[in-house]
């Protein structure tokens, strides 16, 4: 499996290390969770999005095919 290294500052750090500890977690395990769920959260925002755009269009989409 890949891994990456991040740079954190100390405060940074800290509140990683407060925050996995509350959650009852390392804190790889929490930075891990925590950047799939952005990339999930992005992609569902984007879906969501396209979703809006075709609904509102298929009328002109229907009358332009």
């Amino acid at each position: 499996m890949a891994g990456l290294n991040l740079r954190f500052t100390d405060e940074e750090l800290e509140a990683l290390r407060d925050r996995a500890a509350t959650e009852g977690t390392s804190m790889q395990a929490f930075a891990h969770d925590a950047v799939i769920a952005a990339i999930n959260e992005r992609s569902r925002l984007f879906n969501e999005a396209a979703d809006h755009v075709l609904k509102v269009s298929a009328e002109l989409n229907r009358r332009l095919a």
